[in-house]
């Protein structure tokens, strides 16, 4: 009988206007009502993981980037998994060599060195995750992103990084040239000693540290509350997924994750825009999964 719930937000608990929907929220509510634990486990950071979670009345512990930083239901931080900063330099040289953009997350929030860049390739970003929108629509979700969850612009993210009191935390690449553009940066990143390389769509990498990663979060998380993994349930659509949804007991890809998540997920349930959330959640809870 599952006891803690970890879900992923984009692509997976959040619609195509990134709002969680009713049927979600309800079997959410069945979950708590039924004594099982809901989180959140997202490659965003706390603050653009909120707004939909507090729309929707939920409030919860959460993973967020990608397991490197972890906070309590109350919003305080229980830890953080930081990258090396030697090899953060490493992979900016290897980036601007192959003409890649890129952002830096730190326990402060995210940073970019061009509003502009940013809004061209997360509009990308966006269809990739979103292929029914245009990319006038796409653009327009990227600026009200922006406005909610800013971004802060730094000229020079080296010097961010020099700073002693800042821990880098993730850096996530964006390229609307796909995979074939973004695997050699890739490739080579993931040979660092301290990293692993994940992405969350066809268009983008994510860098965090080795021990950064859901799964090992979720671990970590059960284990404080004297969960067996084999009472977690996990449930996502991406790469970024994968580490969570080998660890649960009862793990769950989304109708429209990757093939690698619904070759590693023990069950599939449906896609996130009809609240194949919701339904995997009363699926697990009424069939004692």
């Amino acid at each position: 009988m599952i006891k803690l719930i970890a879900s992923d937000m984009d692509g997976t608990l959040l619609d195509s206007e990134l709002n969680i929907t009713q049927e979600n929220i309800d079997a959410i509510r069945y979950a708590e009502q039924h004594g099982v634990e809901f989180m959140i486990a997202t490659g965003r950071n706390r603050a653009e993981a909120l707004p939909p979670l507090e729309k929707a009345g939920i409030k919860c512990a959460m993973i967020t980037l990608n397991g490197a930083h972890v906070f309590d239901k109350e919003g305080n931080s229980l830890f953080t998994t930081p990258l090396d900063k030697k090899e953060v330099f490493e992979m900016f040289d290897i980036l601007d060599e192959h003409g890649i953009y890129y952002e830096l997350s730190t326990q402060n929030g995210t940073y970019t060195n061009s509003k502009e860049s940013r809004i061209e390739h997360f509009s990308t970003h966006i269809i990739d995750a979103f292929p029914h929108l245009t990319q006038k629509a796409a653009i327009a979700m990227t600026v009200a992103h922006l406005e909610f969850f800013p971004v802060d612009v730094t000229p020079n993210l080296r010097d961010l990084v020099h700073q002693e009191d800042t821990e880098i935390l993730k850096v996530i690449c964006f390229d609307k040239r796909g995979p074939d553009f973004l695997g050699p940066a890739a490739k080579k990143i993931a040979k660092f000693e301290d990293c692993v390389v994940t992405s969350s769509g066809t268009n983008n990498i994510e860098i965090n540290h080795k021990h950064a990663q859901k799964g090992i979060a979720v671990t970590h998380v059960a284990n404080d509350r004297q969960i067996n993994l084999e009472n977690v349930m996990t449930i996502g659509d991406n790469l970024n997924d994968l580490s969570m949804i080998q660890v649960a007991g009862v793990s769950f890809a989304m109708g429209n994750a990757v093939v690698e998540l619904h070759e590693e997920a023990k069950y599939v349930t449906h896609e996130n825009m009809n609240s194949g959330v919701g339904k995997a959640i009363i699926r697990a809870i009424d069939e004692k999964l």
